[in-house]
């Protein structure tokens, strides 16, 4: 949990310091796009639980409550809803685990991934859950999907969330995934690292840009690449695995894979897939990766996919 400043000036320290930083790595253009989003206030979205309900029968419910929705063009099972959180999690379909509230971005990676069913999957930073969760449905619970959190009470909150979704085939690890034994072998990796939450940051909520410190991305790069070093030991030869964190800067997203890239076992797996070319995106320093802007619609996100080599 992280700590409340006790003064406005650490509000404004955050906000001063994210808008240095975007300045030293994008231009004017760029800077204003990512800043204007961040004023947005995001839409609230929900995942679909096909291993429960189907999509008809959740707009069924939904209509019989009198709430409006709209789907997305990119999965099929999502829908935006015109309401607050906490009236949905009010109802019946949230109590019983039929649909997972998620920020639309941060299902993107576990789409990405292209999991399939009786694989090996990892799950590195894997709580609350909404990545874990959606893996399983997409593979429809037929994965072995192996769950790390390196924190108690977040991994009780993910334990809590996957017996919800009715998921019976994830394995919960309470330990740093840094430590993993190096036995494990996987066909999927997912590693959403832990980071800034740069990509988070709301202009007209304080709260979110009060704990955003040089230290805050120094600690997280830091972490950043160690565990996809220790991923790309755990990824068999020939597999992939995806690296996401919601954040916007270089620091945290192209200079961790260019890291990982200079050690020679890993190429870029472009996604290139026509279905993305609906969202919003920004440049990047690597081409075939994907850097989603704030928006009304999107977290700022980043994702990259990966391909262990085989060695000749």
């Amino acid at each position: 949990m992280m700590m409340k400043p006790n003064q406005a000036n650490g509000n404004s320290q955050g906000l001063e310091l994210l808008i240095e930083k975007l300045h030293q790595h994008y231009d004017d253009q760029t800077c204003d796009i990512i800043l204007n989003g961040m004023r947005e206030k995001r839409v609230v979205s929900l995942r679909v639980n096909t291993l429960k309900k189907s999509k008809d029968e959740i707009k069924q419910a939904l209509d019989t409550s009198h709430i409006m929705y709209h789907d997305v063009s990119w999965y099929d099972d999502v829908l935006i809803v015109e309401t607050k959180e906490s009236l949905l999690e009010e109802l019946d379909m949230f109590k019983h685990g039929w649909i997972y509230l998620q920020s639309l971005s941060s299902m993107i990676p576990a789409l990405i991934m292209d999991a399939k069913p009786k694989q090996t999957i990892l799950d590195m930073a894997a709580a609350p859950g909404g990545k874990t969760t959606l893996l399983a449905v997409l593979t429809q619970d037929q994965a072995s999907i192996t769950a790390i959190e390196a924190h108690p009470i977040r991994a009780e909150k993910l334990k809590f969330n996957i017996n919800r979704q009715g998921i019976k085939h994830v394995s919960v690890m309470v330990k740093d995934a840094r430590m993993l034994d190096p036995y494990f072998i996987f066909d999927r990796i997912l590693l959403d690292a832990p980071c800034s939450g740069s990509g988070t940051i709301l202009l007209n909520d304080p709260k979110t840009f009060s704990y955003f410190t040089q230290k805050l991305i120094d600690k997280s790069v830091e972490t950043q690449k160690a565990l996809i070093k220790k991923a790309v030991d755990l990824l068999k030869p020939g597999e992939t695995m995806v690296y996401s964190t919601c954040s916007v800067l270089p620091d945290e997203n192209d200079n961790i894979i260019q890291s990982i890239l200079k050690s020679g076992w890993v190429e870029v797996v472009p996604i290139e897939d026509d279905k993305w070319h609906s969202i919003p995106t920004l440049p990047t320093q690597i081409p075939g990766t994907l850097l989603i802007p704030p928006s009304q619609y999107y977290e700022g996100f980043f994702i990259a996919k990966l391909k262990k080599k085989v060695k000749k």
